[in-house]
């Protein structure tokens, strides 16, 4: 007897995504468009991708957050538990903004990554700040883990759970709101960076 192979139709991994389409959700910041990755399909248990130089940006963005959910201590090394909250929290906006949940990410992280930031440069036996540029990938990196630090503390020693946490810090941060954790960060980041400049 030999087992039929059956081919892989849906996503089993995150199928909460395939109610949404991914044809109309737009990159607007032409510089972090190629390092995210909106593939839905090809999600991973694994670190296929590590210690490969520059190879985060072929992860999907979605596995990128749920990763990013883990860093923290309630979540560290459950991946199923932190592929639920954000699950969980993409239905929330769904029902809240009655948009596709990736724009709304998508959104966020445009609008949570800073463009500037400081370096210390040592002259003689002083330091001195100096402001410089961001790269894409690191925006990126620091946008995320600012939306996931941001929904992790709200969430701590509140009511509100952590799926209503990242929800709301997501919609506050696509729409570029000062209320939201990330987006205070970025613009704390950028307002040290033009003082050095």
């Amino acid at each position: 007897m030999t087992a039929k192979k059956t081919e892989k139709t849906d996503n089993n991994f995150f199928p909460v995504l395939s109610k949404y389409d991914m044809k109309t959700v737009k990159i607007e910041d032409k510089g972090l468009e190629r390092y995210i990755n909106l593939d839905t399909e090809n999600l991973y248990h694994g670190g296929i991708y590590s210690n490969k130089m520059f190879a985060k940006s072929k992860i999907p963005i979605i596995e990128r957050l749920i990763n990013n959910i883990m860093r923290t201590e309630d979540y560290n090394g459950k991946k199923i538990k932190s592929y639920k909250v954000v699950k969980e929290a993409f239905e929330i906006i769904d029902k809240k903004t009655k948009s596709n949940p990736m724009q709304v990410l998508i959104n966020a992280l445009q609008n949570a990554a800073p463009k500037e930031e400081t370096t210390r440069l040592r002259f003689g036996g002083i330091s001195v700040p100096k402001a410089v540029d961001v790269a894409p990938q690191r925006r990126l990196d620091i946008a995320l883990r600012n939306i996931c630090k941001g929904s992790v503390s709200a969430s701590h020693k509140n009511k509100k759970s952590i799926e209503l946490c990242l929800a709301d810090e997501l919609i506050k941060a696509s729409k570029n709101d000062v209320a939201s954790f990330a987006v205070a960060k970025k613009n704390d980041i950028e307002r040290v960076a033009k003082s050095a400049r």
